[in-house]
């Protein structure tokens, strides 16, 4: 009866724990499906499947390396190059992830790993607003919930984008383009205005891409673009908190 009631208590809390997972990550849900939706799209205007682009989705997670992956595929960029400079682009996972790993320290081993596969910038800076959980029993729960609706909504807006590719006229699929570009100025303007040097690492950055591709492929270019520009930011932003 004792262990019946225990049983009872404990699936009891991890539901609990599952409905509050979904409910703060609802507003993540919402703002991936047009996103991914217009990634779709994007990557269907590239040349790829809808059957590869939902794929990438799966495997890949991760918005900005998915807009740079299918407009390198556009432009014609090996596999080699892609895979370069996707790791690149999201090394900042590494950190995140020794940060959100430091978190569950109360967590088994067994829920780490699947959920450290799940971290995204907006995950991360969600699940960092709530750190109680990670000490709460059945609190993987939680974090588990909150990846798994960031994760679905993302897979079928990127479903639903390969589709909407097929069906729009090509003129309105190709002026989606512009999303690619307004995602990573979105994403840079607010760290300018915090800093200028930001803005002008991004600027090193676009010029050798732009001197780069000159005398190499367009791919490879993004690279080294990528990479020397980071790297650019390492003596510009010295002393930086």
């Amino acid at each position: 009866m004792n262990t019946g009631a225990w049983d009872k208590q404990h699936s009891s809390m991890a539901i609990q724990m599952v409905r509050k997972g979904i409910a703060v990550g609802f507003p993540i849900m919402l703002g991936y499906l047009p996103i991914a939706i217009t990634y779709g799209v994007l990557a269907k205007q590239a040349g790829m499947t809808i059957t590869e682009l939902t794929l990438m989705s799966v495997m890949v997670f991760a918005g900005a390396s998915q807009f740079m992956g299918a407009n390198m595929i556009a432009v014609g960029a090996g596999a080699v190059e892609i895979i370069v400079a996707t790791f690149v682009l999201n090394f900042r996972h590494f950190v995140m992830s020794l940060s959100f790993m430091n978190r569950l320290r109360d967590i088994g081993l067994k829920w780490k790993l699947p959920l450290s596969l799940g971290l995204t910038d907006e995950t991360f800076a969600v699940s960092s607003l709530h750190k109680k959980e990670a000490k709460m029993e059945k609190g993987a729960y939680f974090y588990t919930a909150l990846i798994l609706i960031a994760y679905t909504a993302w897979i079928i807006g990127s479903f639903l984008g390969g589709v909407l590719g097929e069906i729009i006229p090509e003129q309105l699929s190709q002026s989606m383009g512009i999303a690619l570009y307004a995602m990573f100025i979105g994403l840079l303007v607010p760290s300018v205005k915090k800093e200028w040097r930001v803005g002008l690492v991004a600027l090193i950055a676009m010029l050798i891409n732009l001197i780069c591709s000159q005398f190499m492929s367009e791919g490879w270019a993004i690279v080294f673009g990528t990479v020397l520009g980071g790297l650019s930011g390492v003596f510009l932003l010295k002393g930086e908190e």
